[in-house]
């Protein structure tokens, strides 16, 4: 009778494996349309659709730097047909800043895969009377608080951005957090605020189109989208200087282990594909398609290095 039961749940296993997805999956972003995590959610969810027959449907669910969303998988059916398509701010370095969540990320939340990874774009409206980062640098220790820099939340991988160039190069910036990243870029190109620290996808288009400035990519190289636009990582002073804003897939903790297996396994399909591989590169966002134990120890190396960026600039999330 044990071996027969121990066999049902094999082969139940087994099953749920190749029928994963049987029904339509909610795809969730935590931020509103028209920024880097909902611009990557689409690419993936459209090409899922495709290949597994099922509508990968995505939902933007705002607010509180994208940790109402997270709440909202972390308490919601761990039945597979939900995930979150989560930046580094709801989950490992937003908690470092003491970012309020009604969750524990590390418990609630297992890791399926990363997307992709991008550098970050200090971006400038053209109102701004500088060519490069070191006249941004100089203009702002000539005039302290003058400038102000939007960033799609506090608690984000922007917000330790800012505030370790604010502590390098001895300036004074006003940090304004928006609801995402598509906020923060309506705005700037407004004009409604001067500066901007943000994921590639959303601004590159506009910096092509002169509509904005980016003055410099946060990464230690260049990034492939925009060769021309120097690292921060060149500046004298900066060496080392780098901050990425990763995409990340999460799903609640005791999802079945075959649907997030799965899905690793499409999501890697997916990135490795050249039409696909080339739309994100063009945005700015470097495909990886980590696996699950793979995306494991890069949230471990990711604390480690933002823990010790929040104790030496100490950085909050309300700042």
């Amino acid at each position: 009778m044990k071996w027969f039961f121990l066999f049902v749940v094999f082969f139940a296993t087994v099953v749920s494996s190749q029928e994963w997805p049987g029904k339509p999956v909610r795809v969730v972003v935590g931020y509103p349309p028209g920024g880097g995590h909902d611009f990557t959610a689409r690419v993936i969810a459209q090409r899922l659709s495709e290949v597994l027959k099922q509508p990968f449907v995505v939902e933007n669910r705002t607010g509180a730097s994208g940790t109402i969303a997270t709440e909202g998988i972390a308490r919601g059916l761990a039945d597979g047909y939900s995930f979150l398509v989560a930046s580094p701010a709801e989950t490992v370095v937003g908690a470092l800043a003491g970012l309020k969540m009604n969750y524990d990320w590390e418990k609630d939340l297992v890791p399926v895969s990363v997307i992709g990874d991008t550098p970050l774009a200090i971006a400038i409206h053209p109102s701004v009377p500088v060519k490069s980062m070191r006249e941004l640098i100089a203009y702002a220790k000539a005039n302290p608080g003058k400038l102000s820099y939007g960033t799609p939340g506090s608690g984000s991988s922007m917000h330790f951005a800012g505030e370790s160039l604010k502590a390098i190069a001895g300036v004074f910036i006003v940090h304004i957090p928006y609801r995402g990243a598509g906020p923060a870029v309506a705005d700037l190109l407004g004009g409604q605020v001067p500066m901007g620290i943000m994921g590639m996808p959303p601004v590159v288009g506009p910096h092509k189109a002169g509509k904005l400035q980016i003055l410099a990519v946060t990464s230690e190289k260049r990034s492939g989208a925009t060769p021309d636009i120097p690292a921060m990582a060149e500046l004298p002073g900066f060496a080392g200087y780098s901050f990425t804003n990763w995409t990340g897939v999460f799903m609640a903790a005791k999802t079945p282990p075959a649907a997030i297996e799965r899905l690793a396994v499409e999501i890697g399909k997916a990135v490795r594909e050249p039409v696909i591989r080339d739309k994100l590169l063009a945005a700015g966002v470097d495909p990886l398609g980590l696996t699950t134990a793979q995306f494991v120890q890069f949230l471990a190396r990711e604390k480690d290095t933002y823990s010790k960026i929040a104790k030496a600039r100490s950085i909050k999330a309300d700042d």
